[in-house]
């Protein structure tokens, strides 16, 4: 079998210790079997120096440093956040030596009531000025905010990423693709009331769709409601080729070979 590339995971997340027995026996476990490559995500400024830290030990390891748009709600002053995540982004060479690949998670997250929309959006700008200055790829995090997302984003035309575990519309995610962007999609994609997201895979190209797993969040089914972790993308594989009307290792190889292109490995 062709191997896994998960393009989106946490595995510094503590559900990992508290239910897996540890995400280091699993990485290793994982890596030498079914999963060739991960990108591992961070979403506030310390989880993303454990990124960085676990990302050193595993060569199919790689790492994404950011502000996620609900953590972000923590720091009082966005500006020390902002400043801290310029110094670990560093130089271009840094980057490779940190194994680096992108910049995120960032975004729009607008589900809950006391959700602080400015606060939001101004570390969305922020970081899509970041990205532009340091010509890195994002990775956004949209949650009941597609049309915000999407206007922000246009606004920095040089700025290429992916929208991970698309909720959107298949009409916005063709227009994201003409623009250069690419499309994730996540265990959602094998959930029976999930028709809108297959009908986003069927709009997007073969050669711009990712899979991820958000591990240890959104677990396909048959493992729903489970801790996630990326030997489950396969699943999530036979949703996208059952879709696409291709064989599972087609999939898997073709979300790999689109993997490796957008990050750059």
């Amino acid at each position: 079998m062709e191997k896994l590339f998960d393009s989106h995971a946490h595995y510094y997340d503590s559900r990992f210790e508290r239910e897996g027995g540890g995400a280091d026996a699993l990485l290793t476990a994982l890596l030498a079997d079914s999963v060739g490559t991960i990108v591992n995500i961070g979403t506030d400024i310390e989880n993303s120096k454990i990124c960085m830290a676990q990302a050193a030990r595993y060569p199919g390891m790689y790492c994404a440093v950011g502000i996620h748009p609900s953590d972000g709600q923590a720091y009082t002053d966005p500006d020390v956040a902002l400043a801290a995540l310029e110094q670990l982004l560093g130089t271009p060479e840094s980057r490779k030596t940190n194994k680096i690949v992108a910049l995120g998670e960032i975004g729009l997250d607008y589900h809950y009531d006391d959700t602080d929309k400015e606060k939001q959006a101004y570390l969305l700008e922020q970081q899509l000025q970041m990205a532009e200055r340091h010509s890195l790829p994002v990775i956004i995090h949209d949650r009941e905010a597609h049309g915000d997302c999407f206007d922000a984003v246009l606004r920095h035309p040089t700025v290429r990423g992916v929208f991970h575990s698309y909720s959107g519309s298949a009409e916005m995610a063709k227009e994201l693709v003409r623009r250069g962007w690419y499309i994730s999609f996540s265990g959602v994609a094998t959930f029976k009331n999930a028709p809108k997201v297959r009908e986003a895979i069927a709009a997007v190209p073969d050669d711009r769709i990712l899979i991820e797993t958000d591990a240890p969040y959104l677990a396909p089914v048959p493992h729903r409601g489970a801790m996630n972790h990326s030997g489950y993308m396969t699943y999530t594989a036979e949703a996208v080729a059952a879709v696409k009307g291709i064989d599972t290792d087609a999939a898997i190889r073709l979300t790999a070979e689109n993997a490796k292109r957008f990050f750059g490995i």
